[in-house]
């Protein structure tokens, strides 16, 4: 509640929080349903708008608890909801049409056809994701009306939001259910094709990004239509909050120029992680990513001039206080903190105790100032907020006193209970009474004008003025607090609505045994057996033609396979290769929500719904159905039991992934620019470091990569391998089992064939035990959520 406090004295227009329930920060200190309620009353009153955070995938059993638990956000007058599920959006519009919906940047929208679709979807509002460049961003506000919003400062996610699987694969805590662990802040090494670490690159922070920063460039943001800017804080301290946006609201307000130096040094001491305007602007390599550490580094204070067997003596080139933070690089290249125990005068040297192995010449970090801490703490913990209000009193002799309030349009009335004597003794005065009414020091008004109507003699206890006023403005305030002015729901029509949204149907599950498989060039696509395959998804563009040709003569299906990641000049691009042969293929493999869009609105061709579109839930996938979609791969971070209920409650054509190496990240960000020095990516397609390096994490993992188009794709480290359980997984209701060869050179047709040979019951049981003993030799193999799913 402290950060709300800072966020909105410091001169915040909204916040988004969240509850103890169904949000991506699961370990942040969120609101329980009280304090949801104090938190939208604390707002409103103050002009400030909340958003709930509702950004994660909900599995089935969780849909109907979520819509309650949006219905109560609803009641209590909440502005909107954040999301990421396509179930759960379609689901709140369908209850609460009045209530905002905000697309998560979970949802990965980064192109106009994705802004489209979530408008068309009812939404009023998206978060882009933070790679959006900026003339990407200026394209998607000139051509549509939704409203966009953008993160301007704090810590980013090295991958598209909505895309990273590293966590749940690791150890599955998924960041799609608002548990990442953040493995990329851990340190990795670079790993060459021979499986060597590359010198100089063991255990950096290869996958770290720095923090955002973007006070100077707040004009060009604003300029390219973003109309509210977000600065991430949910799991910093309530100084961080107030500091960050008391800065970033003098920056709006007077303008970046007008930011004194100290100003700008706050914003870096409150917290950093060293900083960077972010892939939108175009920074890249070390310019984007903190390769040294991945946490606070402060700002420099000083240099170690000498170090003796028990003490440091530290040149400063800032003040330090009493109670500063202060941290030392030792020897071995760690770090080292203490609190600094008395004041110490910028350009004299300091006499510290020895806090460890200390080299003279080393550098000194202040990583919190007391003082900036302090003044953070004070800028919230009185009420700066005040709304000028207009009043009128009757003290009529013989009459009730009456008062009246006037603020925007509202009236309130207080009517006292007794009625007005005339005076015996001592008269009220107009004086007195203007004292008592203007005590609103506990509120968010100031007295502005007062008109007294007050007959000669009377008399009224300033008891009964105090209490007109608390009467008076509590009536205002619940009249401020209710913003949205809703009509109360129908208990009786919900509850109906709901027994038809989430009544158990009981979908016909009879399997189809197909088997379908992706390939990422044309090698892979020529070791294939085209007799031992019912759908192919050809993930290149060189050759496509022929390859295509070469499917449907076989009468089988074939799909283009769309990346992940497409903006504008990609999607334009594929969609003029497409094009001339649209008649030679059955559809589209789309990943994205603006590939989806932007190839149903071109094309007449059957759309595949891919991983990238996290269905998680039989709702999303109900949905995808009914706007055209003819098949959909289900999310990899279901279990089996999931992906059985999901297919009960729906009869849309699912797949599922059974062999291959699953993305767990897909980055704008390449880990070997930071080998290279690389400013930018322009020279990736000539570069020697696209394809067959690797990042070992610190549990001695090998994650192999590849670059192409722009974006780099890591892989765990093990693929996916469950040919002895495909009876089950068909017997989930699963249409179609899919292979993906992504870096695969070797074995593709060995590992097709056993696939498909084992699905059309050409080979038992023990074949298929038998091939996967011997497929083991190579290599480790995963089962992947299937048995264990995630948290």
């Amino acid at each position: 509640m402290e950060s709300l406090y800072a966020a909105i004295q410091n001169g915040a227009n909204a916040v988004y929080l969240g509850g103890k329930l169904f949000n991506a920060r699961q370990y942040a200190s969120n609101f329980d349903f009280d304090e949801l309620k104090e938190a939208v009353d604390y707002a409103h009153l103050r002009d400030v708008k909340v958003y709930i955070t509702a950004n994660i995938l909900v599995d089935n059993s969780e849909m109907e608890n979520v819509i309650d638990y949006i219905k109560f956000l609803y009641e209590i007058d909440v502005d909107g909801i954040i999301v990421q599920d396509l179930g759960l959006a379609n689901l709140i519009r369908e209850f609460f049409p009045n209530l905002d919906v905000h697309g998560s940047t979970q949802m990965t929208i980064n192109n106009l056809p994705g802004a489209e679709f979530v408008y068309d979807m009812g939404f009023t509002r998206v978060v882009l994701a933070r790679e959006t460049p900026i003339d990407e961003i200026k394209y998607i506000h000139n051509n549509t009306p939704i409203e966009l919003e953008a993160f301007i400062h704090g810590a980013l996610c090295v991958c598209y939001s909505g895309q990273c699987l590293m966590s749940s694969l690791i150890g599955g805590r998924s960041g799609n259910r608002g548990k990442c662990a953040q493995p990329c802040r851990m340190p990795s090494s670079l790993i060459d094709k021979n499986g060597n670490t590359i010198r100089d690159w063991d255990k950096k922070h290869i996958l770290s990004p720095r923090d955002l920063n973007t006070l100077e460039n707040l004009e060009e943001i604003i300029e390219s239509g973003i109309i509210s800017l977000k600065i991430e804080g949910r799991m910093k301290r309530p100084e961080y909050v107030a500091t960050v946006v008391k800065n970033y609201r003098k920056a709006l307000d007077e303008g970046a120029k007008n930011l004194k130096p100290e100003d700008k040094k706050d914003v870096e001491q409150i917290f950093n992680r060293g900083f960077t305007k972010g892939l939108t602007f175009g920074d890249f390599g070390r310019d984007f990513i903190t390769i040294e550490r991945p946490d606070n580094r402060g700002i420099l204070v000083g240099k170690v001039t000498r170090a003796d067997k028990y003490n440091v003596f530290i040149l400063l080139e800032e003040d330090v206080n009493e109670g500063d933070g202060l941290e030392f690089v030792t020897g071995n290249g760690e770090y080292k903190g203490i609190k600094a125990s008395f004041y110490g005068k910028k350009g004299t040297t300091m006499k510290l105790e020895k806090p460890g192995y200390i080299l003279n010449d080393s550098l000194v970090y202040k990583t919190s100032s007391i003082n900036l801490l302090n003044s953070a703490k004070a800028s919230y913990q009185q009420e700066k907020i005040k709304r000028p209000i207009d009043m009128e009193i009757n003290i009529n002799i013989g009459d009730n006193p009456k008062l009246m309030i006037m603020y925007r349009g509202n009236m309130v009335t207080a009517l006292g209970e007794g009625k007005v004597e005339k005076s015996e003794r001592v008269s009220l005065t107009k004086e007195k009474v203007i004292e008592q009414l203007s005590k609103l020091g506990d509120t968010t008004y100031i007295l502005n004008n007062i008109n007294i109507n007050l007959d000669e003699g009377a008399y009224l206890p300033v008891s009964i003025l105090n209490l007109l006023r608390r009467e008076a403005i509590e009536k205002l305030d619940r009249i401020v607090e209710n913003i949205n002015h809703r009509k109360p729901i129908d208990e009786k029509e919900y509850n109906i609505k709901k027994k038809s949204y989430f009544k158990y149907q009981g979908k016909n599950m009879k399997p189809d045994n197909k088997i379908s498989v992706r390939v990422n060039d044309v090698e892979q696509f020529n070791d294939l057996d085209l007799e031992k395959l019912d759908r192919v998804y050809l993930g290149f563009y060189d050759g496509l033609e022929k390859a295509a040709n070469k499917v449907l003569n076989q009468g089988k299906e074939v799909y283009i396979w769309a990346d992940k990641i497409l903006y504008q000049k990609d999607l334009d691009k594929l969609g003029e290769l497409i094009s001339p042969i649209k008649k030679n293929i059955n559809g589209i493999s789309v990943s994205n929500l603006g590939s989806l869009k932007y190839m149903q609105d071109r094309f007449e061709l059957n759309i595949h719904g891919d991983i990238g579109l996290n269905i998680f839930n039989s709702y999303s996938l109900e949905y995808l159905k009914n706007i055209g979609l003819g098949s959909v791969t289900l999310s990899p971070e279901l279990n089996l039991n999931q992906i059985k209920k999901i297919n009960e409650h729906s009869d849309a054509f699912t797949e599922t992934i059974v062999y291959g190496y699953l993305p767990v990240m897909v980055t704008k960000h390449c880990p070997m620019s930071l080998v290279k020095g690389c400013k930018n990516d322009k020279a990736c397609g000539s570069c020697q470091y696209v394809k067959g390096y690797g990042l070992k994490d610190r549990m001695n993992i090998t994650f192999k990569m590849d670059r192409r188009d722009g974006f780099t794709n890591i892989y765990n480290s093990v693929p996916l391998m469950v040919l002895d359980t495909l009876k089950q997984i068909y017997n989930s209701g699963v249409s179609m089992a899919r292979l993906d060869f992504t870096m695969e050179t070797k074995n593709i047709r060995n590992i097709q064939k056993a696939f498909y040979d084992y699905s059309k019951g050409i080979i038992d049981d023990n074949s298929a035990r038998e091939f996967i003993e011997s497929f083991r030799e190579d290599t480790s193999i995963t089962n992947g959520h299937y048995f264990r799913g995630i948290i």
